[in-house]
């Protein structure tokens, strides 16, 4: 494992903080902050925290501080269907059941579905018509729409797409949570066949639209969404603080309108 002083530098570097402003920020001598992130002197279990505040480190990372610090960790990391998140499981369903007649889905941070609503198990399968061919793996976003056999093939703006969830992914990893199972999967993903090799070297730092829309064709229907992620608000368990809540909304009428025709054989049947 790093050294706590090396792992500090990192997520210093990450913001784009100089010593001097992390100093500030932290109500801590630049000196000592120096001696810190150079081995010459040992945090205190309070200062890693401070400093991980301030530099605004996920959870899963504030315990790998603290460990490489000589401290147990701070946070606990809960299974999402353990019992003490039975009221978390209830308010995710309850977000994506709002979504209706709309597509929305839960996932972690290694890009893995965790649950999805009934619009989206509809609109997927709509765009399988029955085929039975599926990405390898967990039900997994990146995977769903890089693989030949998931919806790349029915996303009429995809290399638009695909370029807007490298640089995600990317960003990410940088300057969130660097998890490395996410990392292989974009690796993965990055090596299947019609992927264009250019999404190895994207600048991650070249400012992006803050909507991408994604125009989905099948059986002579258009459907073109654009989505939102959200997270839960002050988390203190790791595990909620990965999760990811991404709904679809639609750009126009005629979107609105091929939804809800999607779901009126379920709504008819009540």
């Amino acid at each position: 494992m790093a050294e706590v002083g090396e792992l500090l530098k990192h997520w210093r570097s990450a913001r784009r903080l100089s010593q001097l402003a992390l100093a500030s920020a932290a109500a801590v001598s630049v000196r000592h902050l120096c001696f810190v992130e150079t081995g010459r002197s040992n945090p205190s279990r309070s200062m890693v925290l401070k400093l991980a505040d301030v530099l605004d480190v996920p959870l899963r990372e504030r315990n790998t501080l603290l460990l490489s610090a000589g401290f147990s960790p701070e946070y606990q990391e809960s299974a999402l269907d353990e019992p003490a998140l039975g009221a978390v499981r209830d308010a995710l369903a309850t977000i994506l059941a709002q979504q209706e007649p709309f597509p929305a889905l839960v996932m972690d941070r290694s890009w893995d579905i965790r649950s999805t609503n009934a619009a989206a198990r509809r609109f997927f399968a709509f765009l399988q018509d029955g085929k039975t061919e599926t990405p390898p793996g967990p039900a997994n976003v990146l995977r769903r729409m890089f693989h030949p056999d998931g919806v790349r093939q029915h996303i009429a703006n995809w290399p638009e797409v695909a370029e807007a969830l490298v640089r995600r992914a990317r960003r990410e990893a940088v300057g969130g949570v660097t998890d490395e199972r996410a990392q292989r999967i974009l690796e993965e993903v990055l090596d299947y066949p019609g992927v264009p090799a250019g999404l190895r070297s994207l600048d991650v730092t070249a400012p992006v639209l803050p909507i991408v829309p994604i125009r989905y064709v099948h059986a002579d229907r258009q459907f073109d969404y654009f989505s939102t992620v959200t997270t839960l608000g002050t988390p203190q368990d790791v595990t909620l603080q990965e999760l990811r809540i991404e709904c679809f909304f639609p750009m126009n009428d005629e979107t609105r309108s091929a939804a809800h025709q999607l779901a009126a054989p379920r709504s008819s049947g009540r």
